[in-house]
């Protein structure tokens, strides 16, 4: 099993700032450490903070990642939990978005796309339970707010808290 460093985004609340553990992986990622900025005042999931992502009509999006504690191993089937949630009042940044999450062996590689979520659309918190299967040994995990259906980008965000370790899932 890997677990990840601060999976909870603790930190003090704060706008435009990569949680502690954490680094920025696409152009312009500024994630908000929330409750308190940006007119986002829910509550955690799971300690005191948590962590916004946003997706922008110019169609840029956030993303964070970080150096995995065990790497994942090749051809296996790993899972794990997350808590998510969508804000109604993100500054202007209201419409729903997916979470995409990617495999990789060096900072912000994209490698392989691990899995991607439906559209969060409830504002309260709920635990998605998440399975997906390597091609490769990976290092690094990314967290990618995600919105683009051909040209069409949105002005969205997803707030995610309270990821749990990741282990390989139970043989059958």
């Amino acid at each position: 099993q890997s677990g990840l460093l601060n999976a909870s985004f603790e930190g003090e609340a704060q706008d435009a700032t990569v949680p502690v553990g954490w680094h920025a992986c696409a152009r312009g990622t500024t994630p908000d450490i929330l409750p308190g900025v940006w007119g986002v005042y829910t509550e955690a999931s799971e300690g005191d903070t948590y962590v916004g992502l946003i997706t922008r009509d110019d169609g840029t999006w956030e993303s964070i990642g970080q150096r995995l504690t065990v790497p994942l191993s090749a051809n296996q089937c790993f899972k794990f939990s997350v808590d998510l949630a969508h804000s109604k009042t993100y500054s202007g940044y209201n419409q729903p978005i997916k979470l995409r999450v990617w495999g990789g062996n060096t900072k912000c590689q994209k490698a392989q796309l691990l899995l991607q979520t439906d559209l969060i659309e409830h504002s309260d918190w709920k635990t998605y339970n998440l399975k997906f299967s390597t091609e490769e040994e990976f290092r690094y995990i990314i967290f990618e707010a995600f919105y683009k259906e051909g040209s069409f980008s949105r002005r969205g965000n997803i707030l995610i808290d309270n990821i749990s370790k990741i282990k390989k899932c139970p043989r059958v």
